[in-house]
């Protein structure tokens, strides 16, 4: 039986195979709707670094870096 900390280093290089193969498709998406993409997944990275991978600090934080990526994204 694999260890817990092997799962979870199985699902982490998992995530970010999926991940770099969805920003994949971002070629063309506007900068707001780019920037707002990006402020999501980081959001979501450090909602659930912060509450220990709970999933509501992960969606709370996708939820508000998104938000914040809109913002940003609108200034340019």
């Amino acid at each position: 039986m694999k260890s817990n900390s092997s799962i979870q280093r199985l699902a982490a290089t998992v995530l970010g195979g999926v991940l770099a193969v969805s920003l994949s498709a971002c070629a063309g998406l506007s900068h707001r709707e780019n920037s707002a993409l990006v402020g999501t997944v980081a959001g979501g990275v450090v909602g659930a670094a912060v509450t220990g991978g709970s999933t509501i600090g992960t969606v709370g934080g996708a939820a508000v870096g998104g938000v914040i990526g809109n913002e940003v994204g609108k200034k340019k």
